[in-house]
């Protein structure tokens, strides 16, 4: 598949947007791995066609010219349904589109499709989705990663060349290390949230899954820039985002001690020892970092995002929002708690009551308002740490993908998110590129951080290493 610098360039040079199109569609009709909820077909190809014409008369035609790109189910779009992978939602139509994908379509992208999730993006697996399980491409037996599996699937089954998913704790990085894909999630506040159905509004993010980093900035800069409609978004306007990979000798890399614990697969271990060994070879300075806080993140993360779940998502009762329980006679109540109970799958109803008792009365100080000091703490370390590094380096996820249904526990399932839950509660950007196989042939990831709003020096440090990877013979990403 090619990439989508490569795509735009030859639709911007006179090649079909329509054939491209048309290419795309077909192999996604042909796939096998559900990452598709919704495939629209007709509109694409207007949408290429239009595309089309305007080239033909000597129109700018945009920097994504033509390029297919998946939207994830929980991300507004006017045509087909924003489901957000829930029966309480499944046949919700917005009546309008998200910044996110208006910004894409004016750049020339063509939205060919909605992709699966984790239902209202509750997961680490995709495995509740309510429109049933995503498979891994690389292992059709093991799950992508959540929430954002279809997004990730999608590119690293070659359906389309750029997905967007959403990162609340980790949901763009750690699918897109499970499937073998290039994963950015921006810094807060760079990319508008609004037309993102909200799960725990102080962490989410939007950002694009792609085959490498080139495409990664070229997606991120036309994402980002101010809203009107986004008060959380920083207003600085719309700018591309040029890749000029960094200079690897003397770039400052740390490596926090906490990352390079026994409780790694020894695949994980293997490729941080590689990573390493390399970018010492190439002059970079590694820097061993102590974030002591690291291991706090889990629950800080699970406190406060199910408590905004628990707000955000009171709206969908059944009277003003999402499915109706039939239940004639039903007093107002019954019929909420009845619509709830059918509605919700048994993930997002396990944080709605947690969420709920961290902010009831009596708690709320002993869990909720500990929780945001911590948050503090833990954003204030990551300062520090940027204060003597450029970027930071950690595995992406602590093993490669498991098996579908392969975990049970909870608690063991939110432990995948050990590594990536940190960018989310500091608010800094973050990207998974993926770096080599296990044992397995399963891809591992690689995650690289950066200071607040150093997203482009971010992007540049994971252009290097990618480069790097490369030039050692080291498997990258699948669709490359």
């Amino acid at each position: 598949m090619r990439s989508a610098r490569d795509i735009a360039e030859h639709v911007n040079s006179g090649g079909s947007a329509v054939q491209v199109v048309e290419e795309a569609l077909e192999r996604i009709h042909a796939d096998t791995s559900n990452a598709f909820r919704e495939v629209f077909d007709q509109s694409a190809l207007t949408s290429a066609a239009e595309i089309d014409h305007r080239i033909i008369a000597g129109e700018s035609a945009g920097p994504l010219a033509g390029v297919p790109v998946a939207i994830k189910d929980n991300i507004c779009t006017r045509e087909g349904r924003t489901s957000c992978g829930s029966k309480m939602l499944e046949e919700y139509r917005s009546p309008f589109d998200a910044t996110v994908v208006t910004r894409l379509q004016d750049a020339g992208a063509v939205v060919v499709g909605k992709v699966n999730c984790d239902e209202f993006a509750m997961g680490s697996s995709t495995e509740t989705c309510h429109f049933g399980p995503v498979k891994n491409p690389a292992d059709p037996s093991r799950v992508p990663g959540g929430s954002s599996g279809g997004s990730a699937a999608a590119v690293a089954a070659g359906l389309v060349p750029v997905a967007l998913g959403s990162d609340t704790g980790g949901s763009i990085r750690q699918p897109a290390a499970f499937c073998g894909v290039t994963g950015f999630k921006p810094s807060y506040g760079q990319v508008s949230r609004w037309g993102l159905v909200a799960f725990a509004s102080s962490l989410d993010q939007i950002g694009p899954f792609t085959t490498n980093t080139a495409d990664a900035a070229l997606v991120f800069g036309v994402l980002r820039g101010g809203d009107p409609n986004d008060g959380t978004c920083e207003p600085s306007p719309a700018k591309p985002c040029q890749i000029k990979p960094a200079d690897l000798k003397g770039m400052r890399v740390g490596v926090p001690i906490q990352a390079t614990t026994d409780g790694n697969a020894k695949s994980v271990s293997k490729m941080m020892a590689e990573v390493r060994d390399q970018m010492s070879k190439a002059g970079a300075e590694l820097v061993e970092v102590d974030l002591s806080l690291l291991d706090q993140g889990i629950s800080t993360y699970y406190v406060i995002a199910t408590a905004e779940a628990s707000s955000n998502l009171a709206r969908f009762d059944g009277i003003r929002y999402g499915h109706r329980a039939h239940a004639p006679g039903a007093g107002p109540d019954e019929l909420m708690a009845l619509s709830r109970s059918e509605g919700f799958g048994a993930e997002v109803r396990r944080r709605i009551m947690l969420g709920t008792y961290v902010l009831s009365a009596g708690y709320y100080d002993a869990y909720y308002n500990r929780a945001l000091k911590i948050r503090r703490m833990i954003r204030d370390e990551y300062l520090k740490a940027f204060a003597t590094c450029d970027v930071l380096i950690s595995p992406t996820t602590p093993s490669t993908a498991f098996e579908l249904g392969g975990i049970t526990d909870p608690v063991e399932m939110y432990l995948c998110d050990r590594y990536t839950v940190g960018a989310n509660i500091a608010g800094i950007p973050g990207i998974s590129i993926p770096f080599g196989e296990d044992e397995q042939s399963l891809p591992l990831g690689l995650q690289l951080l950066a200071a607040p709003f150093a997203d482009e020096q971010l992007l540049n440090a994971a252009a290097s290493i990618e480069a790097l990877r490369d030039q050692a013979g080291i498997r990258g990403a699948r669709n490359a």
